[in-house]
C-alpha cells in the first residue's frame, strides 16, 4: 500500500478496461508515485512543521502504507532525533524507500518492513510516538477496525496524523478553449464512481460515513486538530509538473472512454497528444492546485476506564 494520490479521496487513476478497481499493481506505478510526492514536497514540509508542534521529539515514526519512501525520508529530514519505519505491502517499493533513504544519507534512521496492514503492525519493535496515514487508510475493507488497530500501535501519549480527504486536485481552467467547458468536473464525477467500485470490490469490505474525527474518536483517541494544506503551483509549471499531469490525465483516460461522452473523449484525446498545441504537453495555462487535510488525534495518556 502506497502513498496514493491526485484528488480528494487521494485514491488512484484508474487503470485499463475490465479490470476490478482494486487490481492496481503499485510497483508499476512506482515513479508515478515518487514524482507526485516529490511535487508535493512543499505540503508535505508544511505539514510536519506542524505536527512537530503536537510531537516535538518522537522516537519512532512510523509511514503506514508509505509506499516508494519520498514523504518517509521527508519525516527522517524533518524530525532528526526519530527512526523513520517505511511499512508497505509491496517490497519493490520498500526497496525504492531504502535505495531514496541511502542517497540522502538517511539510511541509518530508516527502515522497512513488508506486509498487509492493519496485521504486520503487530510486528513494531515498540510504540510509535507519530503514525502517520497518508491515504492509505482507505484502501483497507474496514476503515473502523484499522484506526483502532492504528491507535493500538501508538504509545500513550502519541499521535495519529491521518491524511484523508482534500479537494480534487486541478490541472486546467474551466474552459480550455476545445470541448465543453468544465471537462475536470465531469472527470471529478467519473473518478467518484470509480472510488465508490473500489472500496465495495475490498474482501470484507464495510461501508463507512467518512467522518474522520468521529472514526478517530471511536479507536480511544483524543482529537486535536484538523488543518488543509494547499499545493499552488501556478501556471507556467515545471517539465516535472507538466509529465505529471499528462500522466495523471493518460491513465484516466483508460477508462473514461464508457464513462464520458464522446466529445469528452476527444478533448480529452488532444489533450494528452504531444502533437497538439492545445494539450498539456505544450499549453502554457495548466498548473497543479490540490488540497491536502490532515486529522490528529492523541492516545491518552492514562487510558479510559
Amino acid at each position: 500500500m502506497a502513498h496514493r494520490q491526485h484528488d480528494h479521496h487521494g485514491r488512484p487513476h484508474p487503470h485499463g478496461h475490465g479490470q476490478r478497481a482494486t487490481d492496481t499493481d503499485w510497483s508499476q506505478l512506482a515513479s508515478m508515485l515518487e514524482t507526485q510526492a516529490e511535487l508535493s514536497a512543499p505540503v508535505y514540509e508544511r505539514i510536519m512543521a506542524w505536527l512537530a508542534q503536537e510531537a516535538p521529539r518522537p522516537g519512532l515514526i512510523v509511514d503506514v502504507g508509505s509506499g516508494p519512501g519520498v514523504v518517509s525520508c521527508l519525516f527522517a529530514e524533518a524530525f532528526r532525533g526519530a527512526r523513520v519505519l517505511a511499512v508497505d505491502g509491496s517490497e519493490p517499493l520498500l526497496e525504492r524507500a531504502r535505495a531514496r533513504a541511502a542517497r540522502q544519507g538517511l539510511a541509518d534512521r530508516l527502515d522497512t518492513l513488508a506486509g498487509e496492514l492493519p496485521g504486520v503492525l503487530d510486528e513494531l519493535p515498540y510504540p510509535a510516538d507519530l503514525l502517520w496515514a497518508g491515504r492509505s487508510l482507505h484502501h483497507l475493507a474496514d476503515q473502523r477496525a484499522a484506526l483502532a488497530a492504528f491507535a493500538a500501535r501508538l504509545a500513550p501519549g502519541g499521535t495519529l496524523a491521518l491524511l484523508e480527504g482534500g479537494l480534487p486536485s486541478r490541472f486546467l481552467p474551466r474552459d480550455i478553449g476545445i470541448g465543453r467547458p468544465g471537462l475536470q468536473a465531469r472527470l471529478d464525477a467519473v473518478q467518484e464512481e470509480w472510488f465508490t467500485r473500489m472500496r465495495a470490490e475490498l474482501p470484507g469490505s464495510v461501508a463507512e460515513t467518512e467522518d474522520w474525527p468521529a472514526l478517530l474518536a471511536s479507536a480511544g483517541l483524543r482529537r486535536t486538530g484538523t488543518r488543509s494544506f494547499l499545493l499552488d503551483l501556478p501556471a507556467p509549471v515545471c517539465d516535472q509538473a507538466r509529465a505529471h499531469i499528462a500522466g495523471s490525465l493518460g491513465r484516466l483516460r483508460d477508462v473514461v472512454a464508457d464513462s464520458l461522452d464522446a466529445d469528452d473523449c476527444v478533448t480529452l484525446d488532444r489533450l494528452l497528444d504531444p502533437s497538439d498545441p492545445a494539450s498539456v504537453h505544450r499549453r502554457a495555462d495548466v498548473f497543479v492546485l490540490s488540497a491536502h487535510t490532515v486529522y490528529t488525534a492523541v492516545r491518552p495518556v492514562v487510558e479510559a476506564p
